[in-house]
């Protein structure tokens, strides 16, 4: 069996620099990671202390604050980042696996740390790969310094926001984001805006903990995924200057990295189904229903589940690292499609099986079913779904492969 099965260390067991900031304490300095594997290590370590603290912060508005003051304490904030700016190299092709098996202890522990985590890590990917060399310093210096980032590219296109031209390079705002993830919490998003006169989509940094948008409250009113805060941002009135403005028009768009970082997003969610595998065989084993063939069988339908999800994390992983990934745009995104299609069905199984085997006692707090439901389905909801099977579909229809 994988050995993603092993027993995952305790809260206790978690590294000094994490253990120190139990008690709301931040230590001197984060921990330095140096490699992916350290990174991966780190997370896994986490995770157990991020499940422990999950419910207290399971409410509508709220942000799990003190949670990323662990994953800072970690070193997590800044893995993304090449060694040469003090990261641990989560950002390489070649890291791509011990980057997802990050983002999915992190989801296992939970679901709306893991959220915003993913959306940190995304954003400093973005600048690296389209940012300057000094803008890259500059915002790696931000992530050391414990900012968080994230990415708001959702909007309602009769209230999206549009950049409108001043001199010097600059420009004002108009318009909002919807699903705003981390909105008044976030110092650094990376956000979409239409430049004047059709000239494209420009992504920029948004120094949100000086200019900070208006935010809209009401309308995070979520079924699960409640501590995310995301909120709608209104950024009109704000001004951004040439320096904030992260690669050239449409530069978010390209492909394969923005359609294929849906591995990102898929490797979280399985992290949330791993957390209903565990926290069911816990259930049963607490009431000593180890020996009904029926939950067994059920058990042995969500393992194979689990480990059909890690398979597919590995397959993703090795595709998108493998050479000419870039250059085989097309397959790229078609494989990081079925991979997050594969992994949606695989949550939905466990779901419904954990559903069956816990039964109405388990869906009572203090059990964490219901709130993994609740998160696990929200979090499910990500754009396109029909699309990223159908586009898969056309691909092979045409006789296209995905291993050249």
């Amino acid at each position: 069996m994988s050995a993603d099965f092993l027993p995952r260390p305790s809260a206790e067991s978690a590294p000094d620099a994490v253990d120190a900031t139990a008690s709301g304490a931040e230590p001197a300095e984060p921990r330095s990671l140096a490699t992916p594997a350290q990174a991966e290590a780190a997370a896994a370590a986490l995770a157990p202390r991020l499940f422990a603290q999950a419910a207290a912060t399971d409410e509508v508005g709220a942000f799990p604050t003190q949670e990323f003051g662990w994953l800072r304490a970690a070193g997590l904030l800044t893995a993304a980042l090449p060694p040469a700016l003090g990261g641990a190299g989560l950002h390489e092709p070649a890291a791509t696996l011990p980057l997802l098996r990050t983002l999915q202890h992190i989801g296992r522990g939970n679901l709306a740390v893991g959220r915003v985590f993913e959306g940190h890590v995304n954003a400093l990917m973005l600048i690296q790969q389209l940012g300057t060399p000094a803008q890259a310093a500059r915002y790696a210096a931000d992530a050391h310094a414990g900012r968080l980032f994230g990415v708001w590219n959702t909007e309602v296109p009769a209230d999206g926001v549009r950049l409108e031209a001043l001199p010097n390079g600059c420009y004002r705002l108009h318009g909002a984001k919807t699903f705003a993830s981390g909105a008044g919490h976030l110092a650094r998003p990376l956000i979409t805006g239409a430049l004047p006169e059709g000239q494209g989509w420009q992504l920029f940094v948004l120094p949100a903990d000086k200019q900070a948008p208006a935010l809209d409250r009401s309308f995070w009113r979520p079924l699960g995924m409640r501590a995310t805060a995301s909120f709608r941002a209104d950024l009109t009135g704000l001004k951004i200057g040439p320096d904030d403005l992260i690669g050239p028009p449409d530069a978010y768009y390209r492909q394969p990295a923005f359609s294929g970082g849906a591995i990102r997003f898929a490797a979280v969610q399985l992290g949330g189904a791993e957390a209903v595998f565990e926290e069911t065989r816990a259930f049963l084993r607490g009431l000593g229903r180890i020996d009904d063939p029926y939950q067994r069988q059920r058990l042995g339908e969500m393992a194979i589940s689990l480990e059909s999800g890690l398979q597919w994390v590995r397959g993703a992983a090795e595709h998108a690292a493998r050479p000419g990934a870039t250059e085989a745009a097309e397959a790229t995104v078609s494989y990081a499609n079925m991979m997050r299609t594969a992994i949606e069905t695989i949550c939905l199984d466990m779901l419904r099986l954990a559903e069956r085997c816990v039964g109405a006692r388990g869906l009572l707090e203090p059990q964490p079913f219901e709130r993994l439901h609740r998160d696990l389905t929200h979090y499910l909801r990500q754009p396109a779904p029909d699309g990223a099977l159908a586009d898969v579909g056309r691909f092979v229809l045409e006789g296209k492969n995905f291993v050249s």
